[in-house]
């Protein structure tokens, strides 16, 4: 099979033949028919992460939103068979311990980061292998292509389990989310859906466009306004946002952020950090416990709340594939983890064509 792999950070990525991978007892293989491009791949891509003990190796193939068909089970599995249209969840638990049995997978303590870890090779390949099948594995609805199931996979489910499950968003409340990529479009859109008010905030008029297409009651644009950030949201939003995102993981959109919430609101922090902060951003914490501000963190959503969110994307006409951009093909991945670097991807890419 045909696979992408880190061969030195910020260089091309190398397209290499592999051997097909082989179903664990407990797992599947399933055959990759659309992955997404994030920039989750992109902090990979260049090499971050190593002030967190969390750089990913060299040689590791990359990729981490993949839908597809299972092509092959190890004979422990249940749920799932050869033929079986899925999603496969970029957190994969071991189904198991203490977090997985309550529903938090993604957060298990033997859990592995599909296309990040040498256990857990990615899906910018033909084939990926997939363990503990029957708890990682998610059925994918016939309503759902693969296409836009890849850009559901870490943007949507990323911004849903956010907004839904750790800031516990509802009908009426208002949310600023800060940086329109692919999780801050995501959130928009979601956002939306659940009944919020939404502020989208980015420094790209475009992105800024799009977001106001998808459901955004009002944009700021950084460079566009007079004062600051939060200054501005809290008169959209009559004294501040119940809740607000930080889509992107710099330090300026993390503390404008926190400091666009009004009293007991909160903060969800999507975005990961780049070299500049090293994983670590100061905040205004005599302000927080002043006004009682929660800072949260958020990573992916586990394989059990996927049905909430397919629910939800039926139920309201939500569209995935609405934010895709562009469809690429493998050789293709490197040159847009490049424009990342300058922040010149608008929307979701989507890896489709894989020869």
């Amino acid at each position: 099979m045909r696979a992408a792999a880190l061969t030195e950070y910020g260089e091309p990525l190398a397209i290499r033949e592999l051997p097909d991978p082989e179903p664990d007892p407990d797992g599947a293989v399933v055959r990759v028919d659309a992955c997404g491009v994030c920039r989750s791949d992109w902090h990979a891509w260049k090499g971050h992460g190593e002030w967190a003990d969390d750089r990913v190796p060299l040689g590791q193939t990359l990729g981490h939103e993949p839908a597809g068909e299972v092509v092959a089970v190890g004979p422990e599995v249940d749920r799932f068979a050869p033929g079986d249209p899925v999603v496969v969840p970029f957190s994969l638990g071991d189904g198991r311990c203490g977090y997985c049995r309550r529903g938090h997978g993604n957060v298990c303590a033997n859990g592995r980061a599909l296309g990040f870890e040498p256990d857990a090779p990615g899906a910018f390949a033909e084939r990926v292998a997939v363990p503990a099948a029957d708890y990682n594995l998610v059925e994918r609805p016939a309503w759902l292509s693969a296409r836009d199931a890849a850009a559901l996979g870490c943007r949507y489910m990323t911004a849903y389990h956010a907004l839904s499950e750790r800031a516990g968003l509802s009908g009426g409340d208002r949310l600023a989310v800060h940086g329109c990529g692919g999780v801050g479009l995501s959130a928009v859109q979601l956002g939306d859906a659940l009944g919020a008010r939404v502020v989208a905030v980015d420094v790209d008029d475009d992105a800024l466009d799009h977001a106001r297409s998808i459901g955004a009651d009002d944009a700021v644009n950084p460079g566009s306004i007079d004062g600051s950030v939060p200054e501005r949201i809290r008169e959209l939003t009559d004294g501040g946002v119940d809740v607000s995102v930080d889509a992107l993981g710099i330090a300026e959109t993390c503390r404008n952020s926190v400091r666009s919430v009004r009293p007991r609101g909160t903060h969800v922090q999507v975005g990961l950090t780049t070299d500049a902060e090293r994983g670590s951003v100061s905040l205004p914490t005599d302000w927080m416990t002043r006004w009682e501000v929660s800072f949260v963190g958020s990573r992916g959503m586990p394989p059990t709340n996927y049905d909430d969110l397919f629910a939800l994307v039926e139920a309201t006409g939500v569209d995935p594939g609405a934010l895709v951009s562009r469809e690429l093909s493998l050789s293709e991945v490197s040159s847009r983890l490049a424009a990342m670097d300058d922040y010149d991807v608008r929307g979701v890419e989507v890896v489709t064509a894989f020869d």
